[in-house]
């Protein structure tokens, strides 16, 4: 990749790491349904503020259904897994788990699109699940962190993000991906607001809440999403996916640094045997080299 696309692919990894941070302030004085309400909706007007200055108008209506759906699978259901898990959970933990994302995308590639599941496939799965209880085991001890219950909300969210990968592949195809970022958050926003209202916080917010709140909507998300596609188009899908490996680095760094939550040998031999699994189901490493003799 060239310089300029190394250093987006890094920044993104940064603000999609530093989500789980923002996260973790403000989700206990929102709640996890207020919180992710405001992120997406927040996160959808600015991308289509964008879209206005652009001069661009976005077509959304022609697959509002397919929108609601995917806003469901691919943001308001995940994200609120994610964030209801941060109220028991550290966000480093939160980061290392989300990375289970592609595991899950494979299974679901293979129940939904019949994709092969390869014996190398089948030994990442396996690493997968390794690592996530390597991972617990060994950060049982910390406090309220590693209770299994918020690592099943953080696993069922990778499964979602599986669903919503791969339903937007099979009924999106040549969207544009500016479509694809403004209707999936506003359509996540409008199926949580009208549960959102039963879930008013009962404090007045702080300014490090909601400087979380904006941080989390406009940086981690609005400009995560252009940063993302920008990479999708310059250096291709392959490439971008490697983004999969920085993000629980960054997660577990912003979470050390600003949070001061702990660092453990099996939170890191956690993390390696799951991104372990990550590269034999992708392939990751052998694909990109055959990008690069293309």
């Amino acid at each position: 990749m060239k310089a300029n696309d190394t250093l987006t692919l890094v920044l993104l990894a940064a603000m999609w790491g530093a989500s789980f941070l923002f996260m973790r302030v403000a989700v206990p004085v929102l709640g996890p349904i207020v919180l992710i309400d405001l992120r997406v909706l927040i996160a959808g007007f600015g991308l289509l503020l964008y879209a206005m200055l652009l001069r661009r108008k976005p077509q959304l209506i022609h697959k509002w259904k397919q929108y609601l759906l995917l806003g469901a699978c691919n943001a308001a259901i995940p994200f609120c897994l994610i964030a209801g898990a941060e109220l028991s959970m550290n966000a480093s933990l939160a980061a290392i788990l989300n990375s289970m994302t592609p595991l899950f995308t494979a299974i679901i590639a293979y129940v939904w699109m019949k994709e092969p599941l390869t014996a190398k496939k089948m030994i990442g799965l396996l690493l997968g699940v390794a690592g996530v209880i390597v991972l617990v085991s060994w950060n049982a001890h910390a406090g309220s962190t590693g209770t299994w219950g918020a690592v099943l909300m953080s696993l069922g969210a990778a499964f979602f993000y599986g669903i919503g990968g791969i339903y937007s592949a099979r009924h999106f195809k040549g969207e544009q991906p500016l479509n694809l970022a403004i209707g999936q958050q506003l359509a996540a926003g409008i199926l949580l607001l009208p549960v959102a209202l039963f879930f008013l916080p009962t404090q007045i917010p702080s300014a490090s809440v909601i400087g979380s709140v904006l941080a989390l909507a406009l940086l981690s998300t609005s400009l995560g999403y252009l940063l993302y596609f920008r990479l999708i188009m310059n250096v291709g899908a392959v490439k971008t996916l490697s983004v999969t490996f920085l993000v629980p680095v960054f997660g577990i760094g912003w979470g050390w640094m600003f949070l001061g939550e702990p660092l453990s040998l099996g939170m890191l031999v956690g993390l390696l045997i799951i991104l372990l699994g990550v590269v034999l189901v992708t392939g990751i490493k052998l694909r990109s080299r055959r990008d690069a003799m293309q």
